[in-house]
């Protein structure tokens, strides 16, 4: 993968790139919605600060961008070739440092979901409908 912008402009497009509100965690938080679902976003008690907290039933779900989480096998998740070494320790990470709040909310009893950006698609609603409902009931 070769950087298609300069170093100036590529910063300022990281530099847009908010951690919560992103097009997939609002499509997701409107679906469960709309499912009859109420929640609260981003608890900071909770380890890793969930997307979609669900008190309730001890559950949450994370909207995970592919590039930021290092999907395994996404063509999101390529490294960049520029400043590889930088983002290659930044991903790896950003990778364990989940791995480490999953284990973590399992000892707190919580359970948890992984929605990942690729697998949110209109033309999937009904599929990540019920992968969501068999994980809430």
């Amino acid at each position: 993968m070769t950087d298609i912008f300069p170093p100036e402009k590529r910063s300022e497009i990281m530099r847009k790139i908010k951690p919560t509100g992103s097009k997939q965690e609002v499509f997701i938080r409107k679906l469960v919605h709309s499912m009859g679902y109420r929640y609260r976003l981003h608890k900071k008690d909770l380890p890793g600060n969930p997307d979609l907290v669900f008190t309730k039933y001890k559950k949450v779900i994370f909207v995970h961008g592919c590039f930021w989480h290092g999907h395994e096998g996404c063509k999101r998740s390529a490294l960049p070739t520029a400043n590889a070494d930088f983002w290659k320790k930044k991903l790896t990470g950003n990778a364990e440092r989940d791995r480490a709040n999953y284990k973590r909310l399992e000892l707190l009893c919580w359970k948890y979901m992984i929605i990942w950006q690729c697998e949110i698609k209109a033309s999937q609603k009904k599929e990540l409908s019920e992968s969501i409902s068999n994980f809430l009931k």
